[in-house]
């Protein structure tokens, strides 16, 4: 026995080496050992004496009054274990969220944080952690991602955390919607750790495999005062119960079946009654400065307006975290899409995951042949590896544009990655005169860069989280493209003495939502605000609100709050077009003086007293659930290869000897193993290569052979065990190199293996080559054979 335990140990040795990291994290119940910044997938340590989840519970709070959610987000930490800790939670919270306070308590002690900037917070805080102190840091990675620090929590210690943020509900189409974030899906990143910056570092996350509940329980519990009657409310995403106090309050609680519901965006729907809209004026008066927000509301759409032939360029994700649930929901939301085109419209496709591919190297006409194939090219797609948004983009943006359309970009994704700001970067230099539109899937998307896209690119965003929704969501997309609702517009104060506006200018109104104004004021509450602009059919609207008719009122001292989360916001969009010291001082200044939370200031509360005498203690980050309908995918990116390639690992010894040291789980996965088999590595050669530009054909063979390990990821179990009975095997494939370097169509001419996986899987990884030595050569046609042998 110990012969054998010692030949396995040596086993897993070899294969940490061999396997990437990521795999060897998944099979061997380690953080991946090659440093990249990616999340792994959490395994609870055998030492009983250290507490591997230490988030018991986390609640939220939330009071709706008018327009202004007020949110308090309550953490339950306690240390169940032996050996203090320290606990480092990543969660999110909504993109408009304005967090303006924190609060630490320990037993009887409750210490109120101070707001700081961002390293100082960090240092105080480390220096609280060295001296045994237990001590709370709350830091913003995105404006939609917070990381708390809980710094010493003892044995047998409970630490309740409480932060509160207020946002903005700003109703579309007469609908409310209110949206408690709980969970931060899986970030892909192609980065090393040493390369990150420090608030990337935060992607590098533990996560529990697909289907498996929050180890810690979820509330949460809504008081909605709508000011008036509400017609109907509805949650698609969880059960509540919900009791009407009367016509305009309403109380909604989960139901108790929703304790493990932490994995999942709690979204609370409304509409009031006669589809009203609660647009007007706002008044604050502060001790020093006065603020004001003005909701007005736009004419309602034109119906009939001429539809001019447009262009779309549809961008899928398709990517390991859309495997399954997401990208079948992708899948119904394109058919619907673009089985709806104007046959005088063009199109194209660009689908992407590790690398990409397009349809066609120019769009074309949405004729029914184009839109079957384009509808065949998605349906053929299962999802799987990284998610390299910024290439994909690139390729879309930079794709010839057709004389005279006006032309619509469409992104599908659940946007799980962590390049935002370059993204946006890239949409607001490259769009040019374009609109883009941005679809999130998924049950807990990454809104923060779903909606900046829309916003950036000019657009409306949208979040399908069920396949339910995808024809619906298509059809309010095509409304919204049909025509503006408001164009050309401009706000005029009279006698009304306003300065700090934002924003300045407003766009052109898509969708049917009110136009939404903050400021401050000085002086006497007199004069008007007026909003004119010009319908979708062209004629002149005007509305306009009576300053005079409305008084300041103490219950809206958020104001404050959301004027200086709205200023933040813009400052950080002009930083991400050219970063500027004086505008990050300015963001600075501006979270130290409302007490907010910024990408460069932070909460911290540090106790007093020394808790930990020797000042040693466990690091534990959180583990996190993966979003419902999320699969191991979207930690793993591979869809295809992965799995086979555990088995293949594992098969290197017997599995009935390797059994006694297995979990449950890898032990009935063993069972169902075919025994005795040892799979050996699986050689790639090419072969019979034939090029109609001779003078190419060099470099084309040196590319391809090149790259050929990028198809080991297709070796499965049923092509090794072709293998060990036929010794060889061969695969003809022909291809076309387009304009732009990359494949543009593949078929496999024949496949000794007979396998259509394993067809898709080489095709899949085809696609993501681009031969940029051939760019505006015109169509190259490539025949080659390739040989597998072990």
């Amino acid at each position: 026995m110990k012969l054998m335990s010692a030949f396995i140990t040596l086993v897993k040795t070899m294969l940490v080496m061999a396997i990437p990291s990521m795999l060897v994290a998944q099979v061997y119940d380690e953080e991946p050992p090659d440093k990249t910044l990616g999340p792994y997938f959490f395994v609870k340590s055998d030492d009983p004496d250290v507490d591997q989840l230490p988030l018991k519970a986390t609640y939220g709070e939330v009071n709706i009054s008018g327009v202004i959610a007020d949110v308090r987000v309550t953490q339950i930490y306690k240390n169940e274990g032996k050996n203090p800790l320290e606990a480092i939670y990543i969660f999110p919270a909504s993109t408009r969220a304005a967090v303006y306070s924190m609060k630490m308590t320990i037993g009887e002690r409750t210490i109120v944080a101070k707001i700081a900037e961002r390293e100082k917070a960090r240092e105080e805080y480390e220096q609280a952690k060295e001296e045994g102190k237990s001590a709370s840091l709350l830091e913003q990675q995105r404006p939609n991602v917070f990381q708390m620090n809980v710094a010493n929590i003892m044995p047998g210690d409970e630490i309740k955390v409480e932060l509160s943020y207020t946002e903005l509900l700003i109703p579309t189409d007469a609908v409310y919607e209110f949206v408690y974030p709980t969970v931060v899906g899986p970030r892909y990143s192609n980065k090393s750790e040493s390369e990150a910056l420090d608030n990337e570092k935060w992607v590098k996350n533990p996560y529990l495999h697909e289907g498996k509940a929050p180890p810690y329980e979820f509330d949460l519990q809504v008081r909605l005062l709508a000011g008036m009657p509400i017609q109907d409310l509805t949650c698609s995403s969880h059960q509540v119960k919900v009791h009407y106090n009367n016509k305009s309050e309403a109380q909604i609680d989960l139901a108790e079946s929703e304790k493990s519901g932490g994995n999942r965006d709690f979204i609370l729907k409304y509409r009031l009654a006669g589809n009203n809209i609660d647009s007007g004026l706002l008044l604050y008066k502060g001790e020093d400065e006065n603020f004001f927000l003005t909701m007005m509301q736009p004419p309602e759409r034109v119906k009939d307006a001429q539809i001019p032939p447009r262009e779309y360029i549809f961008i899928v994700d398709v990517s390991g975290s859309m495997y399954g649930f997401p990208l079948d929901i992708s899948k119904k939301l394109l058919r619907d899409l673009i089985s709806n085109l104007n046959k005088e419209d063009k199109f194209n496709v660009l689908l992407f995951a590790g690398g990409s591919r397009v349809m066609s190297d120019q769009s074309v006409a949405a004729s029914e042949t184009n839109v079957q194939q384009a509808i065949q090219m998605i349906e053929s797609e299962r999802g799987g590896g990284g998610t390299e948004l910024l290439p994909a983009l690139k390729r879309a943006l930079a794709l010839p544009r057709s004389e005279g359309l006006s032309r619509n970009v469409v992104i599908v994704s659940d946007g799980y990655v962590h390049v935002e700001k370059e993204a946006f970067d890239l949409i607001r230099t490259n769009l040019g005169n374009a609109n883009l539109f941005a679809f999130g899937i998924g049950t807990s998307v990454n809104r923060y860069l779903i909606e900046g896209m829309a916003r950036i690119g000019m657009g409306e965003s949208f979040v399908v989280t069920a396949e339910s929704e995808a024809a619906h969501k298509a059809e309010k997309f095509r409304k919204y493209i049909l025509s503006p609702v408001l164009t050309q517009i401009k706000v005029r104060y009279e006698d009304f003495d306003t300065y700090d506006v934002e924003p300045l200018s407003i766009p052109d109104v898509l969708a049917q939502r009110p136009v939404i104004i903050f400021g401050k004021w000085r002086g006497e509450v007199t004069g008007e605000i007026s909003l004119n602009g010009y319908t979708g059919k062209g004629k002149r609207y005007k509305s306009k609100i009576s300053v005079s008719e409305i008084k300041p009122s103490k219950n809206n001292a958020a104001l404050r709050y959301l004027w200086a989360r709205s200023r933040i916001a813009l400052l950080a969009d002009y930083n991400r077009i050219s970063s500027n010291d004086e505008r990050i001082t300015e963001i600075t200044n501006i979270g130290l003086k409302y007490n907010l939370l910024t990408d460069y200031t932070s909460f911290v509360a540090i106790d007093s007293e020394v808790r930990n005498k020797d000042g040693k203690l466990a690091t534990i980050n959180q583990p996190l659930p993966l979003p419902q309908g999320v699969s191991d995918y979207a930690v793993s990116g591979r869809a295809g290869g992965l799995v086979s390639m555990m088995q293949s690992a594992k098969l290197a010894i017997s599995p009935r000897a390797a059994k006694p040291g297995l979990s449950k789980e890898d032990a009935a996965e063993e069972e169902a193993l075919p025994e005795q088999i040892v799979y050996k590595p699986v050689t790639i050669k090419l072969d019979e290569v034939r090029v109609d530009r001779s003078d190419k054909e060099k470099d084309i063979k040196q590319f391809i052979e090149k790259n050929l390990p990028d198809i080991n990821e297709c070796i499965d179990n049923k092509m090794q065990a072709y293998l060990i009975k036929n010794a060889k095997a061969k695969v003809v494939i022909k291809m076309e190199i387009g304009k732009d370097g990359y494949v543009t169509a593949i078929e496999i001419k024949s496949n000794d293996f007979g396998d259509k996986n394993i067809e898709q899987c080489i095709i899949k990884k085809l696609n993501e080559w681009q031969f940029s030595f051939l760019k505006e050569i015109g169509i190259i046609t490539v025949s080659y054979t390739l040989i597998f042998s072990n």
